[in-house]
């Protein structure tokens, strides 16, 4: 056997976990090791099962959204607008907007308080935030306009090795002990906490791989080429490596959590884990989680930046034509990195929602988890309803009882999450 089909085959694995590891390293952000770290220490390490559990659920709902691409060559978008109607567009892009807006709010102020405490040149940490997250905004736009996807890929790997093997690293120096890191994983408990124990729990697993990001995937496979059922294999291992990963993140984030006592909350929480991560593991360990934190926002960050403007110029181009026909969603499959509708959506959304900074990283968060917290149940039954059709997506790629019955399960946790989020 040759050395060159050998290359050939570590080649092709190395790339098969290319958009899986995208969309779930886009999905974390600062509000996720904000909830990951505060259950940990609250809650200590028996709710570690939480944290896996999340990603398995987020790995169910975008394995669906491939299967359908796979299967009919649209995104989850584009069929929907092609099953229901335009009226279906008309209700996203508003909704999209304002999810933009906020979202990017939050990625910017998570970077700009990051760098700051990096980089503590400013007297007033409230304007460190600002003028950090402005430039954390112009450099990913940068990067997204001059790169494209290629570059795009690039950074992202970068970002995503040092924010994975830094928490981790940290977590390991943290150990709590094999028994008990076994325990947390396999025996599920839910500490009472004065009734809050359940509220945490929930946050945690709901929390953990991103809401409307998980749509990212679609655009980044059909940039690697992937389409028909050959490719439905190597779909499910990249999802699988990449929510195996985020379940490591989210375990990894709740034992750092446990090790520490957190006051204060949302971006600032990045400072004070790292100021008392300094106590146990001493300036080295400081420095790393920080670098890890740091990795992890903006890669959020970059992600949001290179995917969102894709997914508004697919709708934009569906909503522009007259008439929804297959002729129509093919042409609207070729959709430009250098068209106006993407290159005008990624300055607005590195741009526009600069002004949420004057707002606390707190309040942005929240807005932000309220406009969220709907997305997952209602992408959840659009994957029943249309997946469960073989007419659409023929025997091969339907819905399996057992899938269908986890999406139920789902929609109905994640229903109760967005009702709760919404009621608060």
């Amino acid at each position: 056997m040759t050395d060159e089909p050998q290359a050939t085959r570590k080649l092709s694995l190395f790339a098969m976990v290319g958009p899986g590891l995208l969309v779930a390293a886009t999905g974390v952000g600062a509000g996720d090791l904000a909830t990951a770290s505060f259950a940990g220490s609250l809650l200590g390490n028996g709710i570690l099962w939480a944290a896996v559990l999340g990603a398995f659920l987020k790995y169910v709902v975008t394995e669906g959204l491939a299967r359908w691409q796979l299967a009919t060559g649209d995104t989850i978008i584009e069929g929907a607008v092609d099953k229901f109607g335009r009226v279906f567009g008309w209700l996203f892009l508003p909704y999209l907007l304002i999810w933009s807006f906020f979202v990017a709010s939050a990625l910017m102020s998570g970077s700009g308080v990051t760098l700051h405490a990096m980089f503590p040149v400013f007297e007033n940490p409230d304007d460190g935030r600002v003028v950090f997250g402005i430039l954390a905004s112009v450099v990913g736009m940068t990067l997204v306009y001059k790169g494209g996807y290629p570059l795009f890929e690039k950074v992202m790997r970068v970002c995503i090795g040092v924010m994975f093997v830094t928490v981790v690293v940290t977590a390991a120096l943290l150990w709590p002990g094999t028994a008990e890191v076994t325990r947390g994983l396999l025996v599920p408990e839910i500490p009472d906490l004065g009734g809050n124990g359940l509220t945490w729990t929930v946050a945690l697993i709901g929390g953990v791989g991103g809401t409307v990001t998980i749509l990212c995937y679609g655009y980044w496979i059909r940039e690697e080429g992937r389409s028909g059922s050959e490719h439905l294999r190597t779909c499910r291992i990249d999802l699988g490596v990449a929510y195996g990963m985020t379940a490591i993140f989210g375990v990894a984030m709740v034992i750092i959590g446990n090790n520490i006592e957190i006051e204060g909350g949302g971006a600032t929480l990045i400072v004070t884990l790292s100021e008392q991560l300094a106590g146990p593991l001493g300036p080295f360990g400081k420095w790393m989680f920080l670098i890890g934190a740091g990795g992890a926002v903006f890669s959020s960050l970059l992600g949001v930046w290179q995917a969102v403007p894709y997914i508004f110029a697919d709708a934009w181009t569906l909503l522009r034509r007259r008439h929804t026909t297959q002729e129509n969603l093919e042409k609207a499959h070729k959709v430009d990195t250098k068209s106006l509708s993407y290159r005008g959506y990624l300055f607005a959304i590195g741009t526009v929602p600069m002004l949420g900074l004057v707002m606390t990283f707190q309040e942005v968060q929240k807005i932000y988890a309220v406009i969220g917290a709907s997305f997952i149940p209602l992408i959840t039954l659009g994957l029943l309803i249309m997946n469960s059709r073989p007419e659409w997506v023929g025997e091969e790629f339907r819905n399996h009882r057992v899938t269908d019955t986890v999406l139920l399960i789902i929609l109905g946790f994640f229903a109760w999450i967005a009702w709760r989020t919404l009621v608060s």
